[in-house]
């Protein structure tokens, strides 16, 4: 049997979702504007932080995506509290709630934009709400190489504020978003990302962003070490877009 690439859905999937070929990596059953940054190198001549250093710094800004249909994850990218995910996680959603840190208060949240063919979305909380959180810096993904660290921090089956770590496994693959469009120059990693986890960041060792959770493939609806990550250079110039 062939695997069927998913995009990461969540804990619970409905039959809809079983039926699909792509398996979100985001909605999981109920549970509880400025301008990106410029890029910058993933190369540092700065010692690599461990992962508890990494995680301590970033984990904050990662936030537990919820809607009516599920729940996935998302990051914040500025301080007037502009918030990434996939398009899958809140496609069709009336309510929009996020929460960020394992004991942050539940958000609403608007969805400012959204981008099917390519799988991202941006909502918006209030600035007020995310004043003491630092977001996360976008990186680049031109400049990847295979073998090369990558931390995925998110909420996989629920649970908020989960690190896995593994590795770029290969570059510029081909996946499709749900809305049939072909995403290019995507991210392959063996870091463990199951459904919920969809919407959440991909790092690197300096804790940049280097792409966006959203596919696995799979046999079994969840983890086989294979997954993909939208690459941050797609982010960056949909964000670009959708903000013009």
């Amino acid at each position: 049997m062939k695997p069927v690439l998913a995009t990461l859905t969540g804990a619970v999937a409905t039959a809809a979702t079983c039926l699909a070929i792509f398996f979100l990596v985001s909605p999981s059953g109920p549970s509880p504007s400025s301008a990106p940054t410029t890029p910058t190198s993933t190369v540092s001549m700065k010692p690599a932080p461990s992962l508890a250093q990494l995680y301590a710094r970033s984990q904050d800004a990662v936030a537990y995506v919820q809607t009516q249909k599920g729940s996935g994850s998302g990051f914040l990218v500025d301080k007037n509290g502009q918030i990434v995910t996939n398009e899958h996680v809140v496609d069709g959603a009336s309510r929009v709630t996020v929460r960020f840190g394992e004991h942050g208060k539940a958000l609403p949240a608007r969805v400012v934009s959204e981008d099917a063919s390519d799988d991202l979305a941006v909502l918006d909380v209030a600035d007020s709400a995310v004043a003491k959180i630092t977001p996360l810096t976008l990186g680049s993904s031109s400049g990847l190489r295979v073998g090369q660290s990558a931390i995925a921090i998110g909420s996989p089956f629920g649970l908020s504020g989960t690190l896995t770590s593994g590795v770029v496994s290969a570059l510029g693959r081909d996946i499709q978003s749900p809305n049939g469009h072909t995403i290019s120059g995507v991210v392959q990693t063996d870091a463990a990302i199951n459904p919920g986890n969809s919407g959440g960041p991909l790092l690197d060792a300096t804790g940049q962003v280097i792409g966006i959770n959203s596919q696995i493939a799979t046999e079994s609806g969840s983890n086989s070490g294979v997954g993909f990550a939208i690459p941050v250079d797609t982010v960056r110039r949909v964000l670009t877009n959708l903000e013009a």
